[in-house]
C-alpha cells in the first residue's frame, strides 16, 4: 500500500451499545484460539474495494451517493455463530439475509464496476467477524446469539493499521 491509495470497503457500522453486548457475549464463549477483533471494529461488510487511489475516492463517493437504497432502515438478525475454517474466521451471521440487504450490495457492486475494482470472487455472505486466525470447532454457547443489527446508514470505511475509520456515510432511508 502506498501513500497514494487507501484500503477501502463499504459496510454497515455496528452501534456502540451493540458492540459492547456482542463483545460481552463473545467473552462468555471463553475462546482459547484466534485473535479477537476489537469491538470498535465490529461491522458488516457490504463490498470490499481494496486499494483505491486517492484521486478516485471522491468519484467513488459520488457513485455511492447515487446507489438506490431500501428507503427504510435495514434490520439484520445476527443469529448464527459460524466458523469459516479455510479463512480462519469466527463470525456471527444471519440465518437468512434480508432481500433489501442483498439488493443494496448488488447496487453497490454495479456502481463500482466503472472503477475496475476486482469483482468479488465469492457470493456475498453477510457476517460480523468476531475473531481471525480461528482454528477450532464452533464454540458452545450457553446463550444463543440473538442480535439485530439495525442500520440507517451505510458507510465507506478506511482500513489502516488494524483500525477502521468512516470516510463518508449515506442514508438508507
Amino acid at each position: 500500500m502506498t501513500d497514494e491509495a487507501k484500503r477501502l470497503f463499504f459496510a454497515l457500522d455496528c452501534p456502540p451499545a451493540q458492540r459492547k453486548a456482542i463483545a460481552q457475549w463473545r467473552a462468555d464463549l471463553g475462546l482459547r484460539t484466534g485473535k479477537p477483533v476489537p469491538a470498535d471494529n465490529f461491522h458488516l461488510t457490504l463490498l470490499f474495494l481494496g486499494a483505491v487511489p486517492l484521486a478516485q475516492i471522491n468519484e467513488v463517493c459520488e457513485a455511492a451517493g447515487q446507489v438506490r437504497t431500501p428507503g427504510e432502515p435495514l434490520k439484520i438478525a445476527l443469529d448464527r455463530l459460524q466458523v469459516w475454517h479455510r479463512a480462519g474466521v469466527l463470525s456471527l451471521a444471519p440465518e437468512q439475509a434480508p432481500p433489501a440487504l442483498l439488493r443494496l450490495v448488488y447496487a453497490l457492486e454495479q456502481a463500482m464496476l466503472p472503477f475496475g475494482f476486482e469483482e468479488p470472487s465469492r457470493e456475498f455472505r453477510p457476517h460480523l467477524t468476531l475473531a481471525r486466525d480461528y482454528r477450532a470447532p464452533e464454540p458452545e454457547s450457553a446463550t444463543p446469539p440473538e442480535f439485530f443489527l439495525r442500520a440507517e446508514r451505510f458507510a465507506l470505511f478506511e482500513s489502516h493499521k488494524g483500525r477502521y475509520r468512516i470516510l463518508q456515510d449515506w442514508s438508507l432511508i
